[in-house]
């Protein structure tokens, strides 16, 4: 009986494998990325050699991690690199990636007294050692090699025993197994591979530094975020010294830590108190601004949210939003309005979170229903006064998430009171020391001194 001949086509952008040459990739939809990844080959009966093993009668451990000695980095990792494993990073040019990696490389070559190899493929010897001296993290076990040849820089790992290595960046180095020039997605797929078998083979935690597209995705084939252990995301504004460090995925921990960091002449520095980024800690009595608890990740940070309402002779009122997705402070609107009985129709409003951050928590509806209304009654609220709820359309303030974290960070900050919803549980309350904990079933009840007040 004859046999079949079979060809195969691998995506360059996703890995997806197909025996049927397209335009365009059935997995990611990407076009012109399949291209033919073996010879032809017969088709055989498929022979099943794996054998199988009962999980609890594995020994597993859990590996032991390498600090970087910075704090909010290792945190953001899980608790810190992990032997064997490999992190990508990705984020805008000029972020910091680089200062960021230089100095944990730093740092772990300090602490540990080991040598750590820095490979540089985009920067000259001399612009990676001036930064090495601004920032301090001179070190004798601080090894560098420049060049964007991956074979030649991977080399030194075999002849000295290194503990740690960073690649700069994955994207500006060339490897001699495949053809392409620098960058193209079956580079960037060899290059990633030969540095993961580099780690595991000699046991090292190994970072590589990726670019990003104008779409903010790590440039190259999607493959390469599937390759590697950890992704992390490093991004920040123009106009902000600060930078923020999130992890889209991590194999050895959890993707929920955001770690800060402020850019200054001697480097990056880890921020303490993370919510004086977006407080600014004013007592005066203002009408429309409400202060909130939110979360980013596991972090708590302190909103100020801002309201300004102003009267409209337009038959279409004006509705404005910053840091709060528009349509839902539409719907706050229409909430304040039908279930509270305070008019907005007469009114353009504004809302903004103060310092340019973007709250996508639910916990901030409540203290955005509290400034609109008390932008339209021009009425300041209770100062010092923390409102955590989230909103229904029937205007019922419902619980929110990790409300123990929330309220100890209200804590520490000084409020002296807190506005939550009635069906909210909370472990040793009698622990927290505030004036008062109210609760709430509905808004108009959290609202109830604004509403007998006029404008």
């Amino acid at each position: 009986m004859p046999t079949k001949t079979v060809y195969k086509y691998s995506c360059n952008e996703c890995g997806f494998v197909t025996t049927t040459k397209t335009g365009k990739c059935p997995s990611c939809g990407a076009w012109g990325s399949l291209e033919l990844v073996n010879e032809p080959t017969q088709s055989f009966r498929r022979v099943n050699n794996s054998s199988t093993t009962v999980i609890s009668a594995l020994n597993v451990k859990a590996p032991a991690r390498i600090s970087t000695g910075i704090g909010e980095f290792d945190r953001v990792l899980g608790g810190g690199l992990v032997p064997g494993g490999v992190v990508l990073i990705g984020g805008q040019p000029g972020i910091g990636k680089s200062t960021l990696l230089l100095q944990a490389a730093g740092s772990v070559a300090r602490i540990r007294n080991a040598p750590v190899l820095y490979i540089s493929g985009e920067e000259s010897d001399a612009q990676v050692a001036l930064r090495a001296s601004r920032t301090g993290i001179l070190s004798e076990n601080l090894y560098l090699c420049s060049g964007s040849d991956l074979e030649s820089a991977l080399n030194n790992i075999y002849e000295r025993e290194f503990v740690f290595f960073v690649l700069d960046s994955v994207q500006a180095m060339n490897a001699n197994e495949d053809s392409g020039w620098h960058g193209t997605p079956n580079q960037v797929r060899a290059v990633a591979q030969r540095v993961i078998d580099v780690a595991r083979e000699k046991n090292i935690p190994a970072v590589m530094i990726g670019h990003i597209t104008k779409d903010g995705k790590i440039a190259g084939p999607m493959l390469l975020e599937h390759m590697v252990d950890t992704v992390l995301s490093f991004s920040g504004e123009g106009y902000s010294s600060y930078r923020m460090l999130r992890a889209v995925k991590n194999r050895y921990g959890s993707t929920d830590e955001l770690g800060i960091f402020e850019m200054r002449e001697s480097g990056l520095i880890p921020v303490k108190d993370k919510s004086g980024l977006y407080w600014n800690r004013d007592d005066a009595a203002v009408s429309g601004v409400a202060m909130t608890i939110a979360l980013e990740g596991n972090t708590p940070l302190a909103a100020e949210i801002q309201t300004l309402a102003a009267r409209t002779v337009f038959p279409y009122p004006r509705r404005t939003s910053r840091g709060i997705d528009l349509n839902r402070f539409q719907l706050l609107t229409a909430v304040v309005d039908r279930r509270c009985g305070i008019s907005t129709n007469n009114h353009d409003l504004y809302i903004n979170v103060a310092g340019g951050f973007s709250v996508h928590d639910p916990s901030a509806d409540l203290p955005a229903c509290a400034a609109i209304a008390s932008a339209l009654k021009n009425v300041p609220l209770i100062s010092g006064t923390c409102w955590l709820g989230e909103v229904g359309l029937a205007g019922e303030v419902r619980p929110v998430t990790r409300i123990s974290l929330r309220l100890r960070e209200a804590e520490r900050l000084g409020f002296s009171s807190v506005i939550i919803s009635s069906k909210e549980k909370i472990d040793n309350e009698r622990s927290f020391a505030f004036e008062k904990i109210i609760r709430v079933s509905h808004i108009d009840e959290a609202l109830a001194p604004l509403l007998l007040k006029k404008s």
